[in-house]
């Protein structure tokens, strides 16, 4: 069953004296891919400017604007309206020689290596290999995000955007970002090809049509086992309808919601707001 969702999310940020300039990009666009179809989407500013979109590397939307007069706050509203529904995991299936043969580490090889964020290390190295034997590709996917989410205790403010997946395992605390992550040093230590996934979450499976909840931004994995499908590992759950995928990526470092420079202006307040209407 499908479902059909208006997502708006709001960025607010106050500096303490007035910024000249600033160069930025934002990625609030939902992407249309098999598991989910765009209807409408949106990206607006205050102050209001000009802006242009462009598709990156990943095949995520950007949309990238500028602003050249003196201003003491920013406001960017990302709105959108999307239809989705669980991931379907892929008929064919890749097996391990299949997965280590020289085509596919080639194909494959960008999704398939080591970052800092996503770090080699001996010991979860280990682990991966352990959660893998005897079992299929699919099935090692599954077994490391429910030992990531057994593992692991979400415990926001304990991690920030620059964690990487061993730090949080130093911690055994983190957020979805850092359940993310660790899934992919798992699977990436496995073989299996996988890429981190940014996107909105709906926190409610009975979700009333029209009633407007605060929702989450989010993060899960991909991997690709004959065909790319999703698991989300902070729920330990294949991804479903309640899940909006904006953008695709090897690390959070290619799919930050918003990002840019400035000139002028001096330390800032940042508030974010997320709101999400099941609308059928």
């Amino acid at each position: 069953m499908s479902w059909r969702m208006r997502v708006v999310h709001t960025t607010g940020y106050d500096y303490a004296t007035p910024v000249t300039s600033s160069y930025n990009e934002a990625r609030l666009t939902p992407r249309n891919d098999g598991r989910q179809n765009v209807i409408l989407s949106r990206v607006e500013t205050t102050p209001s400017t000009r802006s242009y979109r462009y598709t990156d590397y990943w095949g995520s939307v950007v949309t990238a604007f500028d602003l050249h007069a003196p201003h003491t706050g920013l406001e960017v509203v990302g709105s959108s309206v999307v239809e989705t529904e669980a991931t379907v995991v892929p008929e064919e299936r890749a097996s391990w020689e299949d997965l280590a043969s020289e085509p596919i580490i080639d194909r494959f090889t960008e999704v398939l290596g080591f970052s800092d964020y996503v770090p080699a290390h001996k010991g979860l190295l280990g682990v991966a290999a352990r959660l893998a034997k005897g079992l299929t590709p699919e099935e090692a996917v599954r077994a490391a995000a429910t030992w990531v989410h057994s593992e692991m205790s979400y415990v926001p403010g304990t991690t920030g955007v620059h964690t990487s997946a061993v730090e949080a395992w130093g911690e055994k605390k983190g957020v979805c970002q850092d359940y993310a992550h660790l899934t992919l040093l798992l699977l990436r230590g496995m073989g299996i090809p996988s890429r981190y996934v940014s996107g909105y979450l709906h926190p409610r499976r009975s979700a009333v049509v029209g009633e407007t909840v605060e929702g989450q931004s989010h993060a899960w994995i991909e991997a690709w086992t004959g065909g790319w499908w999703g698991y989300d590992p902070t729920n330990d759950v294949e991804v479903n309808e309640q899940h909006v995928t904006v953008g695709v990526g090897r690390d959070y470092h290619d799919v930050p919601p918003l990002k840019g420079i400035y000139s002028g202006g001096g330390s800032t307040a940042l508030d974010v707001v997320v709101e999400i209407t099941r609308l059928a």
